[in-house]
């Protein structure tokens, strides 16, 4: 590529989305790699799965290798503009409800449902075996 790359927005590369013209967007420059779908080892649908996005860390969490890397230059076609690009949104841990570490009182109250019964039919059966011995 020349000093005088072609810059496109990003809406312009995201519409570029289909089989017959799949356009990726990796470190700021644009490809068209429609010509190398059939080729792609991972099958053409790991590329189309990465249209409409910055796919740079789908390519880096691959670790393509370094010919991978140098074949890239075939099929670029200029930059996108980096204002145009949507900003990723960071993780927000969702609010949850406040985490009681002494659950000391839950732990009582499940002991004595299960003994406070217990303590009544034993008691019962305590009774009917005295008033019958009587």
């Amino acid at each position: 590529m020349g000093g005088d790359s072609k810059v496109f927005t990003f809406e312009e590369v995201s519409v570029h989305n289909n089989h017959k013209d799949c356009w990726l967007i990796i470190n700021g420059k644009v490809y068209d790699v429609t010509k190398f779908m059939e080729d792609h080892p991972g099958g053409d649908e790991v590329l189309l799965s990465s249209t409409g996005q910055d796919a740079t860390d789908d390519f880096e969490d691959v670790g393509h290798s370094d010919s991978a890397r140098e074949m890239m230059g075939e099929y670029c076609i200029g930059d996108v503009d980096a204002s145009t690009v949507p900003q990723k949104k960071k993780y927000k841990v969702p609010n949850q409800p406040h985490y009681n570490q002494d659950k000391t009182s839950e732990f009582i109250i499940k002991i004595l449902q299960f003994l406070v019964p217990l303590a009544i039919l034993g008691l019962a059966f305590g009774i009917r075996l005295y008033t019958k011995s009587t």
